[in-house]
């Protein structure tokens, strides 16, 4: 596993995000034959490692020690020792800290290989009934609102299918966001993946907003949401030329939106000055 300017290898290791026969034999491989496992948390991978019989050392890269267990792994592999890069669940790189490990190595040359396996965005994409053909993966969303929103406004004309990141504390105020800026498109919710209890539920975001109001979810969730459709834009477009100004931002109150968003969203629409739509309510008023 040296290469030829004498540096390791880092390995990118995909681990079960829930049953631990998903893990595929060529990790279980690399995770015995490589000098020294990087764990996004030592005491969940000691858990998979344990149930394995592997016994290779850990060593802990997470968000708060990425800067400098990162500058030291680099010079473990530039001596010529391989590691296998691990996140708690999925392939390492995605929505954590692995991704900046992945540009130093590069930047010194270092070879680096990824190993595919289980990955919840994927998995739960390809059961949502949704289109697969294109798809963006947004992670996480923002814990604020007010960032939340902006960034699903900035969604707001996407036509792929769309895939998340969520915590179930969150999901609510998610879906009620997505409500009030996309309208009632087709989504799904994927909870537990590959777990004793997982679930799909799918519908119109308004469909699962209301259940789970009522159910409060727990564990990981990964939400699939249907992209915009150039026909429903052409279609609404039609049916704005047939509202007022008045008219069309009371439309996009009913959603909850306030006020001076109805106002933004209606001038943006139109392709007219925001201060023209707020001239004309405020003259109605």
């Amino acid at each position: 596993m040296i290469r030829a300017n004498g540096s390791g290898i880092l390995y990118l290791c995909a681990t079960p995000i829930g049953n631990l026969e998903d893990i595929t034999l060529r990790v279980l491989r690399i995770l015995k034959e490589v000098d020294c496992i990087a764990a996004e948390d030592t005491r969940h991978t000691r858990k998979l490692l344990s149930h394995f019989d592997i016994h290779t050392p850990l060593t802990s890269y997470h968000s708060h020690s990425s800067e400098s267990k990162g500058q030291q792994i680099i010079e473990r592999l530039q001596q010529g020792q391989s590691i296998a890069l691990v996140s708690d669940a999925g392939l390492p790189g995605i929505s954590d800290p692995g991704a900046e490990l992945v540009r130093q190595a590069l930047d010194k040359d270092i070879e680096v290989i990824p190993l595919p396996g289980p990955s919840a965005g994927l998995a739960a994409l390809v059961a949502s009934g949704l289109p697969t053909h294109r798809f963006a993966f947004e992670g996480f969303l923002s814990n604020q609102k007010k960032a939340r929103r902006k960034q699903l406004q900035s969604l707001k004309n996407e036509k792929r299918t769309i895939i998340f990141y969520e915590s179930p504390h969150r999901l609510t105020d998610t879906l009620e966001d997505a409500y009030k800026e996309f309208g009632d498109r087709q989504c799904a919710v994927a909870r537990e993946l590959t777990k004793v209890h997982e679930e799909f539920k799918r519908g119109s975001l308004s469909e699962l907003l209301d259940y789970y109001k009522q159910k409060h979810p727990r564990g990981e969730i990964t939400l699939i949401l249907e992209g915009s459709k150039e026909e429903q834009a052409d279609e609404a477009r039609e049916q704005w030329n047939e509202l007022s100004l008045e008219e069309h931002v009371q439309q996009i109150e009913e959603r909850g939106v306030s006020l001076k968003e109805a106002i933004k969203e209606v001038a943006k629409l139109r392709g007219v000055p925001k201060r023209d739509v707020y001239s004309h309510i405020h003259n109605k008023g």
